[in-house]
């Protein structure tokens, strides 16, 4: 009876001693994972960023239970994806707004951007149909979203400034929308149908 209450004694201490050390271990990588933060936030150069979230995947691969890495993460994939859907970069924005979905199913954020990100694969014929002669590039972004990247060709006629942005419509075409010296003054739904400008 003796060596078995000495042996649960050793066991539990054993255990004991493991857990604070893995506690403490955890402690200190977290630490390297905010100096990172810290190094980030500082640096407008993008490889520090990249650096840091690198560090915080790979320690939370390792601690799939800690709550605030999986907080911070989330965010930073949050903004990952703004950043991709303003630039047009509507699918890979998808793909982060997705990841963050499959762990935190509410957030209002990630659906939010989802929603936008979709909307903007494909214009709608009445999404062309409200763009207007003179209308700047911006105000053409706001009703579209910017083209895919590379889906813009800019050209220099006769002195002019001409450029046309290419999208995918819900019907499977490809739509133009063009510009003379940032303003729209022709789009089309496809190569044989002219839209109403």
């Amino acid at each position: 009876m003796r060596r078995l209450l000495a042996c649960c004694v050793a066991a539990i201490a054993l255990t004991a001693c493991g857990g604070k050390s893995d506690a403490v271990d955890q402690q200190a990588e977290w630490r390297d994972v905010l100096e990172r933060k810290k190094a980030a936030a500082a640096a407008a150069n993008p490889e520090v960023k990249q650096a840091y979230a690198d560090s915080l995947s790979a320690f939370l691969r390792r601690n799939p239970t800690h709550s605030r890495a999986r907080e911070v993460y989330q965010a930073i994939q949050l903004q990952f994806a703004d950043e991709l859907l303003a630039l047009g970069r509507y699918q890979d924005a998808i793909r982060f707004y997705r990841a963050v979905l499959a762990h935190e199913p509410r957030s209002a954020e990630a659906r939010r951007g989802m929603t936008v990100a979709i909307d903007r694969l494909a214009v709608t014929r009445e999404k062309l149909l409200a763009l207007e002669k003179g209308m700047s590039r911006r105000q053409v972004a706001n009703v579209l979203g910017k083209p895919i990247p590379g889906w813009t060709v800019a050209t220099k006629r006769r002195g002019t400034q001409m450029e046309a942005w290419y999208y995918r419509t819900t019907t499977g075409s490809v739509a133009g929308v063009y510009f003379r010296e940032g303003k729209v003054f022709a789009a089309e739904e496809n190569s044989d149908a002219k839209l109403g400008l």
